[in-house]
Formats: structure tokens, C-alpha cells, sequence
């Protein structure tokens, strides 16, 4: 079992960790606030004083923090992840940031003579839970093949997709159908309820028909009762969202129902909303319909 490293053990990272632990590797994990890490310590983990700690320790280093303000104050600086890394060690970022900052990064690592890799994931906690997470992955050819083995034990389904930076593209692809999705589903809801059908079961015949995918599924019951613990909050799904539309404008992609979805995200921090998991754009459209909800 390979010796692992991972920094950042929010609602996410917390839990690939405890698949890492599950799976028998030795895991040395950081967090800003000890306290919120303790469930893994029970569990066996062992705690790295800072992300150098965190790097010099492992033979593969994890980083999933929540923008990229977050991961310059991992990596940098004398107790940052790259002061730590050595010659062939691996540095695996699941971040979602810009595509540009990952190959930055994984230039400074190639410097020290170590390699990185951009492994964003897509599913939620339910999704990780049952082992159905997928992954994308970007870095040199046979820097994926070394860490293929400890990848496919986070997520049963690992794509190699290219270079350094082309998997948190991929990502960026995969996240602004999130709110876009869910903004139509909302819009169908809306039409229906205002028509006289009950919202309840009008979220039962969307969540039957052809348009329920796996991302609706588990996210649209939250219009009926609200999650006590927020999985992607607004502010987060707003950052993919700004990332998704810079993208367009450098590859010249329209996205015109990724700029409009977007702009109901601002509407719900306007309202004061914005620590709310991303679907709280429901109640966004339901005020904008006029229902009180």
C-alpha cells in the first residue's frame, strides 16, 4: 500500500480520505481546522502539522481545497505542499480552478523534479458514499499509470483525458450542466405548480421522466426539505460557473445558458442566500413567480 498525503478534509476530501483509509493505505492528512478532521484521526489517519509535513511524508500528495486562493495558501510558502515534495514523488490536485493555474502549478513541480496531476472528481457525497464517483485525469501519460491504482480506489471510474490542465477543464464542462440542469428543472416545476399541480408531485413526474439525471436526482428532493448540511453552496457553484464562462470567452464557445443560469446564482446572493446549498435557485424563481415559498 502506497503511503498517502492529502490536504483539505472539507464534506469531500474527508471522505475520499476515509475510501483511502478503507482501502488500507497509510493516509497523513492536513486541514486548516484540526477539529473538523477528528472522525478521520478515530479512523485511523495520521495527522501532518502542515502541508509540508503533509508532502514530505507521502509518496503521493492530494490536494482538494475550494478555490484558488485556497490552494495558493496550501502550496505555497515554507510550509506549503511544494517544500515538501522530492524528486518522482506525485502531486495529484482534485481543485477546480482555471486550467492556466493547474499547468502553472504542475510547471513548478516539474522544477523540483517531482509531477503533478489535475484529478478533479464529479459526484456529490451521496454519489462517493456508494462508490460511484468518476474521475478525470490530466498529466503526462505515465504519471497516470503510476497513480491508476490509488486513483480507482476514490472512484470506480478513472478517464484519462490529457495534458496537465485538460482535466479541470473537463471538470469546468461537466459542472456548469449542474446549474443549468437544475435551473430548467426549477423552470418546469414552477409552470407546473402555477397550473394547480401540487409541487410534490410535480417533482415525482420530473424526477420519472427522461429529463432525471443522476445530478437531479439526488439534488431536487431539497426543494421539499432542505439538507441540514450544505454539499455545494452557492458561492462554490458560482465559481465553476465565472470559470466556466472565462473559458468561453478565451476558446470562443458561446455559452448563453451557462451566462444566464448564472445570473439567478447573483440573484440569490443578493438575497442573502449565498451559503445555501445551489439549489436554494429554486426559491430564487419561485419569488421571481410570484409564490411564496
Amino acid at each position: 500500500m502506497t503511503t498517502i498525503g492529502f490536504v483539505g478534509l472539507g464534506a469531500m476530501g474527508g471522505r475520499v480520505t476515509k475510501r483511502l483509509l478503507d482501502a488500507g493505505h497509510t493516509v497523513i492528512g492536513y486541514n486548516r481546522t484540526r477539529a473538523k478532521a477528528q472522525w478521520l484521526l478515530d479512523a485511523g489517519m495520521r495527522w501532518g502539522e502542515s502541508p509540508r509535513a503533509v508532502s514530505e511524508a507521502a509518496d503521493i500528495t492530494f490536494s482538494m481545497v475550494t478555490d484558488t486562493e485556497a490552494l495558493k495558501a496550501v502550496i505555497g510558502g515554507p510550509d506549503g505542499i511544494l517544500a515538501g515534495l522530492r524528486t518522482d514523488k506525485i502531486y495529484v490536485d482534485m481543485s477546480t480552478v482555471s486550467p492556466s493555474m493547474s499547468r502553472e502549478i504542475a510547471a513548478q513541480v516539474a522544477l523540483i523534479g517531482a509531477r503533478m496531476l489535475d484529478a478533479p472528481i464529479s459526484g456529490s457525497v451521496i454519489t462517493l458514499e456508494q462508490g460511484k464517483l468518476s474521475m478525470m485525469v490530466g498529466g503526462e501519460p505515465s504519471v497516470f499509470e503510476r497513480a491508476k491504482l490509488v486513483l480507482l480506489d476514490i472512484a470506480p471510474t478513472v478517464n484519462y483525458v490529457g495534458e496537465n490542465g485538460q482535466a479541470v477543464l473537463m471538470k469546468i464542462a461537466v459542472n456548469l450542466n449542474l446549474q443549468v440542469q437544475f435551473t430548467a428543472l426549477c423552470e418546469g416545476l414552477l409552470l407546473a405548480q402555477k397550473g394547480g399541480i401540487p409541487r410534490q408531485t410535480a417533482l415525482k413526474v420530473l424526477l420519472d421522466s427522461v429529463i432525471a439525471s443522476p445530478s437531479l436526482q439526488y439534488r431536487a428532493p431539497f426543494i421539499l426539505e432542505e439538507p441540514n448540511d450544505v454539499w455545494f453552496d452557492v458561492n462554490m457553484m458560482q465559481k465553476d460557473m465565472v470559470l466556466a464562462l472565462d473559458m468561453g470567452r478565451r476558446l470562443n464557445v458561446p455559452l448563453p445558458t451557462v451566462a444566464v443560469s448564472n445570473e439567478f446564482l447573483t440573484a440569490a446572493r443578493a438575497m442573502g442566500l449565498a451559503g445555501h446549498d445551489f439549489f436554494i435557485t429554486y426559491k430564487v424563481l419561485a419569488k421571481m413567480a410570484g409564490l411564496d415559498e
